[in-house]
């Protein structure tokens, strides 16, 4: 139920007596007498009995709104009004196990016995493009009279509410699968149907749907994959083959394990139908004007495949390759062969070769071929035939032939070459100094050398500076090219032997020398005795040393006392090789020189030392020795030389190193002996050092008493000049502190007196330097107040010049303006006029001054008395002063 809870309005606990129900809320209540249960739906209030029992609180009724539904198990039967129906008893009347679907209605309240299976749910709304598959579980007929079975399924499809029955279920939703352009699903039917365009399909049947849009799959249909199309491009194509007999897009029949191409011509995009498969996307295969390609079983004109056969296409091109066709060793270069290559071409089968140039017939004029095979249009070609073609020129080998090799022609110094055989002839040969390639009939031939010469050649080992070395050095990273000819180093002084095992010749080579084997020429190798004691097979070489060298030897005598003894000798050697044809073959008849020396000079000695007793060998060894190698001539005097006449083998001295006892006995007296000797030797040797000793540690003793006698005199003498210098030290000390502080009072006098002095002259040499300073900052101050002042007065002088120039101009015109006579008119007017005023006035002289002129009153009783002027004398000089007090 939607509300378990129980309800605020029932009043608490269910054994109340009072209920109330409120509007939309129901309750059961059982009759304990009657064991019937009943609803009371509100709005009322129940008053409990006390034979009632309330089973079920009041609840809220179940409300359906609009597009909802819910389910209820075992509901009440109803008449044909809808009215509930009751039995005798009282008790409403369910239809168990079965249910009902109730959609949007007024409130209702469950009837006792009657469950709420499913909540209100809203109803299925199914949009477009999309179904609900729905399924029968019971027998029933729908509303347009169609009877469904049990099983049966269907499909609701959007968009619309669906609206549910108790006979159907829900499977799932199905979902429109939408098609896009260049794209398909693929469909399997689940049981025998009718798909939308109406065809039967059988249980299990698959089929494409190509329609562009949104497909939505019948009740039996199922949707197996989306299936993309290929996009054919023109350099793609689509290998596809059948899986069982049916029709193509093209409505051409493929039968079952048939492949095909299918190709941009054909469409640009394929989708696989479901009896078809895609094997694999083909790539173009495009040949470039520089390449080639042989294709293997093609496909004929008739679309079938030509077994065991094969086809040649040349670039420019580029084609697809057709199911069954493989490319043999892929896309080729074409052989572009240079001025110094070639090609080995070999026949496959009988075919006429085009491209045979003239060099070529005539080279295959030299062949074994009948003459008739050669066309003037052509060479005849047999299996199996072997040709070669010379460069400059490309070349695209035909599918009757097969490049054997392509061969380069190898250029070669003087002192290089290859070995080649004829494959026909099977003859070899070295080519040496040319440059050299070769033909058809010819392969480069492998000179094979005995392992211990290949080892001594890969050693690279100098015969000479390391012929001491007897240890393995490790082999080279790259071993030597059997096909170059071998060549060898022959060191000064040396000579190596060559056997010619075609010629049955030998032939000795002198260094310096390079030497190059013959294809049938061999080394002779050099087994020589080494260590000490000489053990043969010890040393491996190639080339013999003429000497001088030396070889070292240990050999055991026997004196004629039998004392044995073990001598180990050094033998200094030379060959004596005057001629080089007549003593070239000699020096290599003993195959081990240096151990048959070896011996010949132990036998020599052995036999000398066997009738010599011990003391004569041990204090005349080397004369002995001597005389035994190299023998005494008719003065009785030992040779210088000893010579092997078979090899001219010269040994020109003999060192003795060292001579050892062999046996134990001997060699225990000998070393008691020598003990002995050094024991006495030794004991003579301590006495006179011990006598040497106590004779300087006297001397010693007597020296060391004089010394400390001298050492304690000096003690004493240097213990009083000590004293003296003491009381000196002191003496001075006294004095020197007195002496030190009049000298330091002196010396600050003197340097006070000196700093004064020297302040006194630097504070007059300051004043001096002030006086001077301040004298010459006068003078130039006078000079510069003396410039200004001059040409200040210059200026005014000027001035003042220029002012009497202008006034002099000024009054000269003036003058010239007014007239001389004028002036003089001026100038004689006032006279005149005073003089007839002072006529007029009876006056006879007067005095006329301003005051400021002095007046000679001397002479004034003169003038006054006019002794000498008269009156004429006086009016001039009285005019006169009156003009100068009119100008005054």
């Amino acid at each position: 139920m939607t509300d378990k809870k129980q309800s605020r309005f029932s009043g608490g606990n269910a054994e109340e007596s009072i209920f109330r129900i409120p509007p939309f809320y129901y309750m059961h209540v059982l009759d304990q007498n009657l064991n019937v249960t009943r609803t009371e739906v509100g709005p009322k209030t129940y008053m409990r009995q006390d034979n009632e029992k309330v089973v079920l609180p009041p609840e809220k009724m179940i409300t359906v709104p609009p597009r909802h539904y819910c389910v209820v198990e075992n509901p009440v039967v109803r008449g044909e009004d809808g009215a509930t129906v009751y039995d005798t008893s009282g008790q409403v009347k369910l239809v168990h196990a079965d249910l009902e679907i109730r959609l949007a209605q007024d409130p209702f309240p469950l009837f006792p016995g009657e469950t709420l299976k499913q909540n209100v749910t809203p109803l299925k709304v199914v949009s477009a493009d999309t179904a609900l598959r729905l399924r029968a579980v019971l027998d029933f007929e729908d509303q347009t009279g169609q009877k469904r079975v049990a099983g049966d399924e269907w499909l609701f499809e959007g968009p619309g509410t669906y609206i549910p029955r108790k006979e159907v279920v829900v499977d799932e939703t199905v979902r429109a699968t939408v098609i896009l352009p260049n794209q398909a699903i693929k469909l399997r039917a689940r049981k025998e149907t009718e798909d939308r365009d109406g065809n039967h399909r059988v249980t299990g049947e698959e089929w494409v749907v190509k329609k562009v849009g949104a497909y939505l799959p019948g009740a039996y249909e199922e949707v197996v994959d989306v299936v993309n199309a290929y996009v054919l491009t023109e350099k793609k194509a689509l290998h596809m083959r059948a899986l069982r007999t049916f029709k193509d897009f093209k409505n051409q029949t493929r039968k079952s394990g048939e492949e095909w191409l299918i190709t941009m011509e054909d469409t640009e995009t394929h989708i696989p139908d479901v009896y078809e498969e895609v094997v694999g996307v083909i790539n173009i295969t495009t040949l470039s004007n520089r390449e080639y390609a042989v294709i293997v079983d093609p496909v004929g004109e008739d679309g079938k495949p030509q077994l065991g056969q094969r086809k040649l296409v040349k670039g420019e091109k580029s084609f697809f390759l057709q199911p069954g066709e493989t490319l043999e060793d892929g896309i080729q270069p074409m052989y572009i062969l240079e001025e110094d290559e070639g090609l080995i071409l070999k026949a496959n089968e009988a075919f006429k070769d085009m491209d045979a140039t003239e060099d070529e017939e005539a080279d295959e004029e030299v062949s074994s071929k009948p003459a008739g095979a050669q066309q003037k249009d052509g060479v005849e070609r047999k299996p199996g035939d072997r040709w070669m073609i010379r460069g400059p020129k490309e070349y695209v080998p035909p599918v009757e032939v097969t490049v054997v090799m392509k061969r380069k022609a190898i250029p070669l110094d003087e002192n290089e070459g290859i070995y080649i055989r004829n494959i026909k002839t099977g003859k070899v040969r070295a080519v040496c100094g040319q440059t050299y390639m070769l033909d058809q009939d010819e392969e480069s031939w492998a000179k094979q050398l005995p392992p211990a010469v290949e080892a001594l050649l890969t050693q690279n080992l100098d015969p000479l500076a390391d012929r001491s070395d007897r240890g393995t050095r490790p082999r080279p990273d790259q071993p030597r090219d059997k096909t170059k000819v071998v060549t060898f180093r022959v060191p000064h002084n040396a000579a190596v032997q060559i056997y010619d095992y075609k010629e049955k010749k030998a032939r000795v080579v002198f260094g310096p020398e390079l030497v190059l084997l013959g294809p049938d020429e061999q080394f002779t190798q050099l087994s020589l005795s080494g260590g000490k004691p000489k053990r043969p097979n010890v040393i491996k070489s190639l080339c013999l040393l003429l000497g001088p060298d030396f070889c070292t030897d240990i050999i055991v005598i026997e004196t004629a006392d039998h004392a044995r003894l073990q001598l180990q000798m050094s033998y200094n050697w030379h060959f004596d090789v005057k001629d080089k044809e007549k003593d070239g073959k000699k020096i290599f008849s003993v195959p081990d020189f240096v151990g048959d020396a070896c011996k010949a000079v132990a036998s020599r000695v052995r036999g000398a030392v066997a009738g010599v007793q011990f003391d004569d060998f041990h204090k005349n060894s080397a004369r002995i020795i001597r005389a035994s190698v190299f023998g005494l001539d008719e003065s009785n005097k030992v040779r210088n030389v000893f010579t092997f006449p078979q090899n001219n083998l010269v040994i020109t001295s003999v060192d003795i190193q060292s001579v050892e006892p062999v046996d134990q006995r001997t060699r225990d007296s000998l070393q008691k002996s020598v003990t002995l000797a050094i024991e006495i030797t030794t004991n003579s040797q301590e006495a006179a050092a011990r006598h040497e000793a106590e004779r300087v540690e006297q001397e010693a003793k007597g020296r060391l008493e004089r010394q400390k006698i001298q050492d304690e005199a000096e003690a004493e003498n240097s213990r009083r000049d000590l004293l003296e210098l003491q009381a000196k030290s002191a003496a001075v000390e006294s004095t020197g502190q007195a002496k030190a502080e009049a000298q330091s009072r002196a010396e600050a006098a003197r340097i006070e007196g000196e700093a004064a002095v020297e302040q006194a002259k630097l504070k007059a040499q300051a004043s001096k330097i002030e006086a001077e300073s301040e004298l010459e900052r006068l003078s130039t101050a006078r000079e510069a107040e003396l410039k200004y002042l001059r040409e200040q007065n210059d200026m005014e002088v000027a001035k003042l010049r220029e002012m009497a120039e202008i006034e002099t101009t000024k009054f000269k015109n003036q003058v010239d303006a007014i007239g001389a006579q004028t002036i003089q008119s001026i100038a004689l007017a006032g006279p005149e006029l005073q003089v007839k005023l002072l006529k007029g006035l009876g006056l006879t002289s007067t005095l006329i001054t301003d005051g400021t002129s002095p007046i000679n009153l001397f002479n004034t009783a003169g003038g006054l008395i006019g002794a000498m002027g008269g009156a004429a004398s006086g009016h001039p000089a009285r005019s006169r002063r009156h003009s100068d007090s009119s100008e005054d």
